[in-house]
């Protein structure tokens, strides 16, 4: 009998992007850990990290489970941006990606019952256009960009803004389902 799926997550775009390619975790247990970076900590190596940890996390509670955790770090320059929590958070971070490319890793871990841990980082790069104080205000009055990577969602107002993108779109989302399906081919889970 297949490890039933775990996805060591709450966020609900996660679901939602899973279910687009038909995969319905049968659990969702999500991870509380530190998401805080290290000194000199890159994005890259915190995304990988913050996806290894909650699988970990959730794989020690459910041992029997195949266990999916991801996480996105947005970095600009060498400046990784918060999870916009205040309204004054998300003006830094939307403010400083105007006009600007940035990049959006998601780290991706599976863990498999008796298997090493298959993780990979997703990178896509996101160019904004040049933003006007109006339109930033009128960004931040609709509350999206709460809880968001860099303080913004490209699948909601902040699409207007995005004059590029290389890479995964649904990386930016939240989940490189490309990747995903690949990785769970690769147990065997798909």
């Amino acid at each position: 009998m297949a490890a039933p799926l775990v996805l060591a997550s709450a966020s609900p775009r996660r679901r939602e992007l899973l279910a687009q390619i038909g995969i319905v975790p049968a659990a969702i247990d999500p991870a509380e850990i530190d998401e805080s970076p290290r000194p000199d900590e890159t994005a890259v190596r915190l995304a990988e990290r913050l996806a290894r940890a909650k699988a970990g996390a959730v794989a020690a509670r459910r041992p029997d489970a195949l266990v999916l955790a991801a996480d996105t770090v947005v970095a600009c320059g060498n400046r990784i941006l918060p999870k916009a929590e205040t309204v004054d958070e998300a003006r830094a971070c939307v403010s400083l990606l105007s006009g600007r490319r940035h990049r959006v890793h998601g780290g991706i871990c599976i863990l498999a019952p008796g298997r090493k841990p298959l993780v990979r980082v997703s990178t896509s790069i996101v160019t904004f256009k040049r933003l006007s104080g109006a339109e930033i205000d009128a960004y931040l009055a609709g509350g999206e960009w709460r809880g968001k990577a860099g303080g913004y969602a490209i699948q909601g107002a902040a699409a207007a803004f995005v004059r590029f993108l290389s890479g995964s779109y649904s990386n930016v989302v939240g989940l490189d389902l490309y990747a995903v399906a690949q990785m769970l081919a690769g147990v065997g889970a798909r």
